[in-house]
């Protein structure tokens, strides 16, 4: 199995209100993606909230962003746990809810050694045939997936189809493009490093800031694609401020605050998340407003 996931792919927020999941603006924003032409969604994630979403919340999020997609672009659900056990009850339900492909993170705060990362992977990718994308994010996680690790997965699980490479280094992933072959799906988990990333073989992004300007990021993500580096270069240059801005404060934070800005949803959260610093909004207002966004 190897399914192929490229272009701009969001990273969905999950909106709130008065304390629970607003299940009416979730299938907004995936009605505003499909309209947008983003390439795919990924419900449950780090930028969903993923940590504070009880386990009912979550499957019934997968669940309604699957119905309410309907086959029009792909849902890719975020199942990951540092459980196995739980990540592979979250990857099974996906694979039963209908979801194209599930985005596995890796186990965070137990530190696995390289053969448990391996293990771990391994167990979830066979638990189900679903497309399986790792994740991996070792600034979140405290484990960094190595990329022999990674292409030893690759080689033995055939529905392991990508990954979203969130460590900020380039020589990484360089190394796993190397390693995995032109079929594996290399996606960027850093807006600002999207770009570069594609012209060495990356196929798109996990993206942030697609939750608010979805079509400029498809535009450039397809323009890399098409190899248009000019045009692609060009779009990579006008997003790079919002690629900056959204990371003002931890995600999810600085994008629902923008989303909430732009009217899209509330400004809720869950703790330990919470609202953005008064200085901070105001730096994300500014950008908002050079971009075009909002009234300034």
């Amino acid at each position: 199995m190897r399914t192929t996931f490229q272009g701009s792919i969001v990273a969905m927020v999950t909106p709130f209100k008065d304390g629970r999941v607003d299940e009416a603006k979730l299938r907004e924003l995936v009605e505003f993606h499909v309209t947008s032409g983003t390439d795919g969604i990924v419900p449950c994630g780090t930028t969903g909230e993923s940590p504070t979403l009880s386990h009912d919340e979550h499957k019934r999020v997968v669940e309604i962003v699957v119905e309410t997609a309907r086959g029009r672009l792909p849902v890719i659900a975020g199942t990951g746990s540092n459980s196995t056990a739980e990540a592979i009850d979250l990857t099974r339900h996906a694979a039963k809810a209908g979801a194209s492909g599930a985005l596995v993170v890796n186990p965070y705060y137990n530190k696995p050694t390289q053969e448990g990362l391996y293990q771990h992977f391994r167990a979830v990718a066979e638990c189900a045939d679903l497309p399986i994308i790792l994740y991996n994010i070792a600034g979140r996680t405290a484990i960094n997936v190595e990329t022999d690790t990674l292409a030893r997965l690759a080689r033995d699980c055939k529905n392991l189809v990508g990954v979203k490479e969130a460590s900020g280094s380039l020589d990484q992933m360089t190394q796993v493009i190397l390693a995995c072959g032109p079929d594996f799906s290399v996606l960027s988990g850093d807006d600002n490093l999207t770009l570069p990333l594609m012209s060495v073989g990356g196929r798109g992004v996990i993206s942030v800031i697609a939750n608010i300007v979805p079509r400029e990021t498809v535009e450039m993500t397809h323009a890399a694609l098409a190899g248009d580096w000019k045009h692609a270069r060009e779009m990579h240059l006008k997003l790079f401020p919002l690629s900056r801005a959204v990371f003002i404060e931890t995600n999810p934070i600085p994008v629902k605050e923008a989303m909430a800005m732009m009217g899209m949803v509330e400004p809720e959260f869950r703790l330990p998340m919470c609202r953005m610093g008064a200085a901070n909004r105001e730096r994300l207002r500014t950008v908002l407003v050079q971009h075009g966004l909002i009234k300034g």
